[in-house]
């Protein structure tokens, strides 16, 4: 047995492999609810209520789906290079630290606080990315292993500085730091509801990285460097400086996460601001096919089963791990339909 590329996937693999993958995963959730002892189509329609059943459930649904985008973005954006940023999570929480340092230590006005926090949080999190892109491209060491250690590195750094300098003197002893300003946080999309600009700006950056990765020279060479190389840098393309843009492109998409979450819905920063979005992010991005558009529909998906579980338990007394088996298996399917879309296995 041996995979043979194949040359023209057509439309039948394109499409139906990943469809067929995620209908794989709904017969994995219903397994899983049968040995639970509840009805699979209970389980599966009280997800669905759950995530999309009311106006309060479907905007939810669209608040937990805003760090998603921008961590699936990043991811997509990053793999799209080869460059296998693991390291979101570590990025989202750069973002937000600075969002926090500057909202409550400077005492600006909301007008000008919310562009500079933005505007800090990206570029601290292209930052923390560029560390280890930098070992990749000058030393050749494995970004799969910096960026995955760079995550636990940020969260102590975090823990730190909210045990320190950035503890909330009214917390009560509690490790957060002051809350932000209110004139210093994103307005409501629907006003007395969750749902923020930041799922605004998140839909902004998926059309805007699809524009740059489509429409630009940037976008050209991320694609040339990612397919080979190689072959890229013999056509005159500077891979390493590619790589580094990259870098601060997906480190400061992944750090609007933390800025979001922050700004637009925690209003003040704890080691909890984040239950995975950073490792969650890269399911987004592999169920999109690193597709930016695609990646805010994964991301709704990957939000909607996250909030329709929690529902669902209460309701039928089934476990929310479910949901995090099935986005795992979701993942695992999709990376066998992508591999199948590109390879045939053949006898010999």
């Amino acid at each position: 047995m041996r995979l043979e590329p194949v040359a023209d996937p057509g439309l039948v693999r394109l499409i139906g492999l990943p469809v067929l993958a995620l209908a794989a995963t709904v017969g994995v959730a219903s397994v899983l609810a049968m040995l639970a002892g509840a009805n699979p189509l209970a389980v599966l329609g009280l997800i669905v209520q759950g995530a999309a059943g009311s106006k309060f459930a479907a905007l939810e649904t669209l608040n937990r789906a805003t760090p998603l985008i921008f961590t699936g973005l990043a991811v997509a954006v990053a793999f799209r290079a080869k460059l296998w940023n693991i390291g979101a999570e570590a990025q989202l929480y750069a973002g937000a630290l600075m969002t926090v340092v500057i909202g409550t230590q400077l005492g600006l006005p909301g007008m000008l606080a919310l562009p500079l926090m933005a505007g800090a949080a990206i570029l601290t999190g292209g930052l923390v990315l560029l560390g280890p892109v930098l070992l990749k491209v000058r030393l050749g060491v494995d970004e799969v292993v910096t960026t995955l250690l760079f995550n636990f590195i940020m969260l102590l750094f975090v823990s730190m500085l909210l045990e320190g300098v950035l503890k909330d003197p009214m917390g009560m002893g509690w490790p957060k730091s002051p809350a932000l300003p209110r004139d210093a946080r994103l307005p409501r999309i629907v006003e007395g509801l969750r749902l923020h600009w930041g799922f605004g700006l998140a839909l902004i950056s998926a059309v805007l990285v699809w524009v740059i990765q489509v429409k630009t020279t940037l976008g050209y060479e991320i694609r040339a460097v990612g397919q080979n190389p190689q072959a890229a840098r013999f056509a005159g393309i500077p891979v390493g400086r590619v790589m580094v843009k990259t870098a601060l492109l997906s480190g400061g998409l992944a750090a609007m996460a933390g800025f979001s979450e922050v700004a637009g819905l925690k209003g003040s920063l704890t080691l909890d601001l984040s239950p995975g979005f950073g490792y969650t992010g890269i399911v987004v991005a592999m169920l999109a096919l690193l597709h930016p558009l695609g990646v805010v529909l994964s991301a709704i998906f990957v939000a909607g089963v996250f909030v329709g579980a929690n529902s669902m338990s209460r309701a039928a007394e089934v476990p929310t791990y479910i949901a995090d088996i099935s986005v795992a298996t979701a993942l695992l399917f999709m990376v066998l339909a992508i591999l199948l879309t590109r390879f045939r296995v053949v006898r010999g």
